[in-house]
């Protein structure tokens, strides 16, 4: 394509990722976070984009009006790879970026770290695509997930210890996002409320998202909620997860869950210091499961692109946390935080089971050491070695 896009969540790496990829060394740099370069965009944006060279132009939904002249630039000339674009907005998200570009882009998100990044497995395919393919466990055991993982997140500055004082560095992620994210976004005058919203949808973390029911906590009024949660998904703060439809079910649930861009964040937002089963939070196995599902999205986007990642839930009966689907088949996923389960633990998955004749395997994913098959189908697998 003419132009790739990489977007994602502020702080995920992206500038890192442009200036120091070997790869991308002998491409034009130009950030839109400098105020000459900004500057320049505004007064003569096509003597900016019009180069022989191939560009990369960094924080680009800073001046939207960019895009236009790119559009021009491409339809002059469809060079692959002639534009990189950079920002922590989802510019296919925002209207008007995405009706200029469209035909012209690929998308691609720069997500939080993942457990296979930070342990340097990356050089070995994931475990959830092999066992896809031949539903065969290893012969090892793995060391169950730290919580401090999931108190941390995704973001290097966190994760990678870069930071003394993670606490600060989240309290001013915050900041600086409602102050400058938001209101290069969309022109927000009562940040108090957006924020409030902010932290109550954060403590509703994998859950179904009940707009209605978020706009009358936050005393908004339903379209401003979701303009305001639009916002929010749009810089990567927020995502939602799609229902499974691929049964026939009328009872199928089919409104999005909801879930945090990242676990460190929310843990931040939602004022959660410790998961320890001994602390007895009670977003305890909410943020498990936004790790679980945190990882698998960027793994299924970084490695397995022709993989779908959706929930299931039948009203009021069976419910499943993930379901992984590639082309007609499928593998389910149900997320326990415990060491150890029981048979009403496996009800949902075998439901499922019954329910997708095509689905290839159905997993109890829990916070152990081994994996063991525990019938037709279905098998426990530590998460440790599910997210490897």
């Amino acid at each position: 394509m003419p132009v790739v896009i990489v977007t994602g969540m502020r702080q995920t790496g992206k500038s890192t990722l442009l200036q120091q990829e070997p790869g991308l060394s002998d491409r034009r740099y130009i950030t839109l976070d400098d105020f000459a370069q900004l500057e320049a965009a505004r007064e003569a944006p096509q003597a900016l984009v019009r180069t022989p060279d191939p560009i990369t132009i960094d924080e680009a939904q800073r001046f939207p009006d960019l895009l236009i002249a790119i559009k021009r630039e491409v339809d002059r000339d469809r060079r692959p790879g002639r534009f990189l674009l950079s920002g922590s907005a989802n510019f296919a998200l925002l209207r008007d970026i995405s009706e200029s570009l469209a035909g012209r882009a690929v998308h691609l998100v720069l997500h939080p770290f993942t457990r296979r990044e930070l342990h340097g497995t990356t050089a070995t395919p994931p475990f959830l695509k092999r066992f896809f393919a031949s539903r065969r466990l290893p012969q090892t055991s793995v060391l169950p997930v730290e919580l401090d993982e999931i108190l941390r997140g995704g973001m290097p500055p966190a994760c990678l210890g870069q930071k003394r004082n993670p606490a600060l560095w989240f309290r001013g992620y915050e900041q600086t996002y409602l102050e400058r994210d938001v209101r290069d976004l969309s022109r927000i005058g009562d940040l108090i409320s957006f924020r409030h919203l902010l932290r109550l949808a954060v403590l509703r973390t994998g859950q179904l998202l009940k707009q209605s029911e978020l706009a009358r906590d936050a005393k908004l009024n339903a379209m401003t909620a979701g303009r305001y949660l639009g916002l929010m998904e749009a810089s990567f703060v927020l995502w939602r997860l799609p229902p499974y439809l691929g049964n026939r079910s009328s009872r199928v649930i089919k409104s999005p869950k909801l879930y945090a861009g990242d676990t460190g964040l929310a843990c931040h937002l939602a004022g959660v210091t410790d998961l320890s089963a001994n602390a007895d939070d009670p977003m305890r196995g909410a943020l498990f499961e936004t790790y679980v599902a945190l990882n698998l999205a960027a793994i299924c986007a970084a490695t397995w692109p022709e993989a779908r990642l959706h929930f299931w839930s039948v009203q009021g009966r069976f419910e499943v946390d993930f379901v992984v689907e590639v082309g007609r088949d499928c593998i389910a996923i149900e997320v326990k935080a415990a060491e150890r389960w029981d048979s009403h633990d496996l009800s949902g998955l075998r439901a499922f089971l019954n329910a997708a004749p095509r689905c290839r395997a159905a997993i109890l994913a829990y916070n152990g050491s081994e994996a063991v098959a525990l019938g037709d189908r279905l098998w426990a697998i530590p998460v440790g070695m599910l997210l490897s």
